[in-house]
């Protein structure tokens, strides 16, 4: 799967009862293309509506202000009345970077997103959390102390000079805090235990917060009097102990606020250690709400490497692992499809050759139509080849007297499926690199305005359908490390897969050879041709030396 730069966006609105309102903000937030709405939460109690959406960062800067518009149209403040605190018609909208994006990156969208609300629409805007301008901001509550009752005083005053908007306050949709804040995971730790008590006990020695000093029965206090605490673990992890009677079980209740202070794996084990010293045993835990991918992928790679086995298994299996390892099943069915944000935003049809059955790719090719070709094949071919390499470094992790080697052949199997992911993506790349020459080819050119546009469209698509090929040769080529490193010195009995796969690598970068050939001959900089048939040909000649390295080494062998 390609990684794509994704946020998650969690606005707060202040509306819980109206589905009506509810379904409007919702409805604009949807309105923008490439959104994927996944949770509406509305709690009558607090008349407060939380939304998960996720997208990718313009997707979501847009689909927020969109529903921040939406919110500000249809809620008065004025009139708000709600149990849990509130300052604004969208009280709270913080941004959440997922994959392919980092915490600094996602700060800057927040910001975008801050000075558009609050030019736009009016609405004083406070950066809270890593987007905070001020220390005090980092804190929410800072920000929200007094409520919305309090926001006119306070932004009259210069300690309360918004990041954006007026420092008057909009009487109608009140404050908005904006910020790019870690993934929040809600997390439950089972115990064979009815016991709440225990349960907290656990919890305390987990969460920062840990547990008051006590001496004889009596908290300890400072020198102003307050209780000294002792922290727990991990920082960024609130928890606390409670018994669910649908369960029958005591479960320690979790937010985990930084997974990377506080990996998922690594606090599941401590609740284990914990749980062990007061004679209890974890039995499973449970996700409520989705996860990121990498979360699972780090858990499932820990549990591996805790086995000594290697980790350079498909990524269904790790995270197979990560699941059974921390009972995440135990309470109900946990399906990864349907719980990692990734693959819940995932478009199959973004890759139909790859999702297609190995005989249903088989007829495809064989049909009519011009796509795939030999491109496509060459990249699929290519990845067979670097998987025939990795399963022999994964088959030599665990041979019976090479125990001492599992790590060695861990990080190759490691490498081979990082190809061989590359390389299967190359398979629909070329396809579509070949859909840009055709669609190109149909545009207009009646006029010398339409034929100079079409020219470029043309240029481009060539140089596209010319570079997919080439990063084929390139992956390709890489991966004669991998199978002459696993002809030398991987399981012997499997010596023959790591030469079928040399014997697929080479064919893999001959057959890009050629689609790199019929494509070049269109490109008008001929500067950018010779160097790129240089290139070409120097690989071609690579591919030859190292195919032959690898099956002298497969013969001596035999």
């Amino acid at each position: 799967m390609n990684t794509k730069k994704l946020i998650e966006c969690v606005p707060n609105f202040s509306e819980g009862n109206d589905m009506n309102i509810i379904r409007q903000i919702t409805d604009a937030i949807e309105s923008v293309e490439g959104i994927k709405l996944l949770n509406v939460d509305p709690g009558k109690a607090t008349n407060r509506t939380v939304v998960t959406f996720v997208g990718e960062p313009e997707q979501v800067v847009e689909a927020a202000f969109l529903g921040i518009k939406k919110a500000a149209e249809l809620i008065d403040m004025s009139k708000h009345k709600g149990e849990h605190p509130r300052m604004g018609a969208t009280d709270v909208c913080p941004f959440i970077p997922i994959s392919g994006i980092s915490m600094e990156e996602t700060v800057e969208y927040s910001k975008m997103l801050g000075k558009r609300v609050g030019e736009a629409l009016g609405i004083s805007v406070f950066l809270y959390e890593s987007s905070a301008s001020d220390a005090r901001w980092k804190n929410l509550a800072n920000i929200r102390a007094g409520e919305y009752e309090k926001m006119a005083t306070k932004l009259a005053t210069d300690e309360f000079i918004p990041d954006f908007g007026p420092r008057s306050l909009n009487i109608k949709s009140g404050v908005t805090a904006i910020g790019a804040r870690d993934f929040l995971i809600a997390y439950n730790v089972n115990l064979n235990s009815t016991s709440e008590r225990r349960a907290n006990s656990v919890a305390f020695d987990v969460r920062e917060a840990g547990r008051i000093k006590t001496e004889n029965g009596k908290n300890v206090l400072d020198e102003k009097g307050e209780p000294i605490r002792i922290p727990g673990v991990f920082k960024g992890v609130k928890g606390i102990g409670w018994y669910i009677a649908e369960y029958g079980v005591a479960q320690v209740s979790m937010n985990i606020t930084n997974v990377n202070d506080a990996p998922l794996h690594k606090v599941f084990e401590e609740c284990c250690k914990s749980a062990d010293k007061r004679g209890m045993r974890v039995t499973g835990s449970e996700l409520v709400g989705l996860v990121p991918l990498n979360v699972m992928l780090d858990a499932g790679k820990y549990f591996l490497q805790k086995q000594e086995r290697s980790v350079g298994v498909s990524e269904s299996e790790i995270i197979k692992i990560a699941i059974k390892s921390m009972g995440l099943d135990e309470l109900g069915p946990f399906d990864p499809q349907k719980r990692i944000i990734e693959y819940m935003l995932y478009d199959s049809s973004n890759a139909p050759l790859v999702n297609m059955t190995l005989s249903a790719f088989a007829d495809e090719t064989a049909s009519e139509s011009m796509a795939p070709g030999g491109g496509s094949i060459a990249a699929y071919v290519a990845a067979l080849g670097v998987s025939l390499g990795t399963m022999v470094a994964n088959l030599s992790s665990h041979k019976k007297g090479w125990d001492e080697r599992w790590e060695e052949f861990s990080i190759w199997a490691e490498k081979g499926q990082a190809l061989k992911s590359q390389l299967l993506h190359l398979v629909d790349e070329d396809t579509k690199s070949f859909n840009a020459i055709i669609d190109a080819m149909r545009l207009p050119k009646a006029t010398e305005e339409e034929k100079t546009a079409r020219n470029t469209a043309m240029q481009a698509a060539t140089k596209y359908a010319v570079e997919v090929p080439l990063t084929v040769m390139e992956r390709s080529l890489q991966s004669f490390e991998l199978l002459k490193a696993m002809a030398q010195t991987g399981n012997p009995n499997s010596v023959t897969d790591a030469g079928v796969g040399a014997l697929c690598a080479r064919a893999a970068v001959y057959g890009a050879f050629l689609n790199v050939k019929v494509n070049i001959g269109g490109l008008e900089n001929k500067t950018y041709v010779e160097t790129i048939l240089k290139k070409a040909t120097k690989m071609i000649e690579l591919a030859d030396a190292e195919e032959k390295a690898v099956l002298d080494i497969v013969h001596s062998k035999l």
